[in-house]
């Protein structure tokens, strides 16, 4: 039965994505001596969302984490862990998205596992996966590269995944007008990067801790400060509602499609220009830019134009999404 459920229904979904070979060890061609590696796990709940599954956010999360290092991403493993009485049917599903999104980033799964546990053991389902990139580029995206003037970009709307998450289990009614914005993004970074070149400082995908955090690890790990203009950001009013109901900071709250940027001033209107011809950009803006002052600070000012501290979160104010 393990054998049935690999080789006939995970192979044969995955198809032309998937080149295992059913050995021990996928042999892998590497066009470069430089290579970008991540890993990551997802145990989303629930499992099926708008706009995306376990399965989805499993391939975009990985391939946009090997994106903002500056890598081509090439390969990718995929383990799971089924829970005993999973259905079949949800599997398969789960399996389509995994494959679909894996097309739209043009990587190969090239090695995996399964393991079935017992039933209350793995709810329901999770997932593992490690990417693998190629880093093409002469030169590196680095967060301790920062200067005075650069220009914070973000390409999306603030909040949307955790909002949409969180009223599907709340029953708040929300998931119907705010859609979770998980959407590979490797394509939407190679563009910037060809455009822009070294202009492009570094990119961060907005995910657990919310810009509030990126844009904090930026500050520090130049000794700058970021001022942010809280008129700028994206922000939906049904998000910026929800948010207030449910007592949470749009900034702090994750996304699975929303980049940060910081780029050089001169080359901020080409990136905004590169980003704006995806869909899934549409809303990208400058909404901030390096100053000169106490390093190591993130500050916001109001359309008043009052100022006050964008801390670094500690702790969480949410529950784990995925």
């Amino acid at each position: 039965m393990s054998q049935e459920l690999i080789s006939g229904t995970i192979a044969g979904i995955l198809g032309d994505t998937y080149i295992g070979e059913m050995e021990d060890s996928a042999l892998l061609e590497l066009p470069s001596m430089r290579i970008a590696m991540t890993t990551d796990s997802f145990v989303v709940d629930p499992i099926f969302f708008g706009n995306g599954d376990i399965g989805k956010i499993a391939i975009a999360g990985t391939v946009n984490d090997l994106a903002v290092s500056g890598a081509r991403p090439l390969y990718l493993t995929l383990a799971v862990v089924l829970e005993e009485g999973f259905e079949l049917e949800d599997f398969r599903r789960i399996l389509r998205s995994v494959r679909d999104a894996a097309r739209v980033a043009d990587v190969k799964i090239v090695a995996g596992d399964t393991k079935v546990v017992r039933r209350g053991e793995a709810d329901g389902i999770f997932l593992n996966t490690t990417g693998v990139g190629m880093l093409e580029r002469p030169f590196t995206l680095s967060s301790r590269t920062l200067q005075t003037g650069d220009q914070v970009i973000v390409t999306g709307f603030l909040g949307d995944h955790s909002i949409h998450i969180l009223s599907m289990r709340e029953g708040l009614g929300f998931e119907r007008r705010v859609h979770s914005d998980c959407a590979v993004l490797s394509h939407v970074v190679a563009d910037v990067l060809d455009t822009c070149g070294d202009g492009v400082r570094c990119i961060r995908d907005i995910t657990r801790g919310g810009l509030g955090t990126v844009v904090n690890e930026f500050a520090q790990a130049s000794a700058i400060t970021i001022e942010l203009d809280a008129s700028a950001l994206p922000i939906r009013p049904e998000t910026a509602m929800a948010a207030d109901m449910l007592g949470v900071d749009v900034m702090y709250l994750a996304n699975e499609g929303n980049l940060c940027l910081v780029v050089a001033a001169e080359q901020a209107e080409a990136a905004l220009k590169a980003l704006h011809a995806h869909p899934e950009c549409a809303q990208a803006a400058v909404v901030g830019q390096v100053v000169t002052a106490e390093a190591g600070t993130v500050r916001m000012v109001d359309v008043d134009g009052r100022v006050s501290t964008v801390e670094l979160l500690y702790g969480a104010q949410l529950p784990r999404l995925c």
